[in-house]
């Protein structure tokens, strides 16, 4: 079932990042009604009733994902420790960085520090916040943190039975490498690696 609801006059709401609160001005689009298509755990699709920038009618779908984090651990031999696992979406291998989803409430240094250890084994001492990374910023609500992890510490994984993850460890330069060339795809990992590299030469 789908579940709408009027748009407030004169509601606005936050630019960063997006707003799921109902909001009648949103840049130079107008709101008039917005509409719940999906709703899951991680998932929820909106259609909204507009009136557009040129003023005419129609409607405009977004996704609205749960905001996660990315981490690259580097060891102090200056490797970074990477994941591979298949990813359902793609249908094939993907390269990435430790990741996921934040939970309900959750700080993203705590995700960071939880997903981490999840994935690799791995706790860190030292943690270097690069900001922030939007997923997609035409029709996509993500916002990903992302952290450097350095003075590594290994232990036994925690991880999630529904994940097959395999560790990979690659000099800092090697992974630069493989978003260069294609091999790491994952636009976190990309836009992290890529940071990551410039912050720690």
């Amino acid at each position: 079932m789908s579940f709408c609801f009027r748009v407030p006059p004169g509601a606005v709401g936050c630019p960063f990042h997006g707003n799921l609160e109902p909001m009648r001005v949103h840049g130079p689009w107008v709101i008039e009604e917005r509409v719940e298509k999906y709703n899951s755990k991680h998932l929820d699709l909106q259609e909204d009733r507009v009136t557009r920038p040129d003023g005419s009618r129609g409607t405009y779908a977004t996704v609205s994902l749960t905001p996660g984090v990315a981490v690259l651990p580097v060891d102090s031999d200056g490797r970074v420790h990477l994941t591979q696992q298949f990813r359902y979406a793609v249908g094939r291998d993907s390269i990435e960085v430790p990741s996921g989803a934040r939970e309900s409430g959750e700080d993203p240094l705590a995700a960071a520090r939880r997903e981490l250890h999840e994935e690799l084994g791995i706790h860190a001492e030292e943690w270097l916040p690069l900001g922030c990374v939007d997923v997609d910023t035409s029709i996509v609500r993500c916002a990903v943190h992302l952290f450097v992890a350095r003075h590594l510490r290994f232990t036994t994984r925690d991880q999630d039975p529904t994940e097959v993850i395999r560790p990979l460890q690659a000099p800092l330069d090697a992974a630069v490498a493989m978003v260069l060339n294609g091999e790491i795809t994952h636009a976190p990992s990309c836009v992290l690696i890529l940071q990551a590299e410039r912050q720690l030469r």
